[in-house]
């Protein structure tokens, strides 16, 4: 069993317009709502894989209802989200569908999370110390939400380490700098978040910096470049074989749950990379975050070019 936890869940809402102009109205093509949050986004696409997850966080008011309907029609995901007296937040994304760029422009409208009371934090540190020991790897995913402590990744962490369960960390800014020094299995930024937790542009140099700070592994997101990873067992840069049109809203959250999936079925670091990648890049044919092409997936998946990193003196 896999354990996703997304502290700031959201319901994704997906609006399509023909094009986006400042101060006039707009007559939406489609909408969609989905789940949301990193590590529900990272729990639907392990589930279509095939693996069985378990959620977590929290959830409140007719956002949070909507939220765990969705869930708990999801084959393969089991809800273990704690409730809470405020209401989960709604992510607004605006495609739109005349756009001429390789992806389509997309502009993103993130509510504020609930305030979480110190009572429901403690709540749901029980619910996630009672879940560790039937979990086999745990992904701590996404922002927090007011009233959590900024150091609450690396807390988990640690109680994660402690029951002997390996983490994955995707997540930024203050959470992501604490919980790297609190010595997490896999951490998976994007390229500005490296930039921004060291101070470096060059991915391969930050990717040692962080590795230095406490991660066991890092595994860099480079947008259409794939990722680049740095483990003890090896440096290497994972590469998509064609760039993909689409909505890259959710390609990193694939990209966590291929390194997660790979895990679990102990593949080794290129092969879990190259699914990773290959994850990714049928997101982005999707219209809406926490869903992936299978068709595009089979077809990269072997096409993914994965090449060992020099590395550095």
């Amino acid at each position: 069993m896999i354990l996703t936890v997304t502290l700031n869940t959201a319901l994704d809402i997906t609006y399509r317009v023909r094009e986006l102009c400042p101060y006039a109205s707009h007559r939406v093509t489609s909408v969609t709502e989905r789940p949301g949050g990193k590590g529900l986004n990272v729990a639907r696409v392990l589930a279509a894989l095939g693996h069985e997850v378990t959620v977590t966080g929290f959830t409140g008011g007719p956002a949070g209802r909507a939220v765990q309907d969705q869930l708990t029609a999801t084959p393969g995901v089991l809800d273990a989200l704690v409730p809470v007296s405020g209401s989960t937040r709604r992510t607004i994304a605006v495609v739109e569908e005349t756009a001429t760029s390789l992806t389509p422009d997309t502009t993103q409208l993130n509510e504020p999370g609930p305030q979480i009371t110190p009572a429901e934090w403690s709540a749901f540190q029980g619910v996630y110390e009672g879940l560790l020991p039937s979990v086999s790897v745990v992904a701590l995913c996404g922002s927090l939400p007011p009233g959590v402590p900024v150091g609450a990744y690396a807390h988990l962490i640690r109680t994660a380490r402690a029951a002997g369960v390996p983490v994955l960390l995707d997540t930024s800014g203050e959470p992501l700098r604490r919980g790297v020094a609190a010595r997490p299995d896999v951490v998976k930024p994007n390229a500005a978040e490296l930039t921004e937790l060291t101070g470096s542009h060059e991915p391969s140099q930050a990717t040692r910096d962080v590795r230095r700070r406490g991660a066991r592994a890092v595994v860099a997101s480079l947008g259409p470049d794939g990722l680049l990873a740095v483990t003890p067992e090896g440096r290497w840069r994972a590469i998509p074989p064609t760039r993909v049109r689409g909505n890259p809203t959710g390609a990193g959250d694939s990209a966590a749950a291929g390194l997660l999936s790979g895990f679990v079925d102990q593949l080794p670091w290129p092969e879990r990379l190259a699914r990773a990648t290959a994850l990714s890049a049928a997101t982005v044919s999707t219209p809406v975050a926490g869903e992936f092409d299978r068709p595009t997936y089979e077809k990269l998946l072997s096409r993914v070019r994965v090449t060992t990193e020099a590395t550095a003196a």
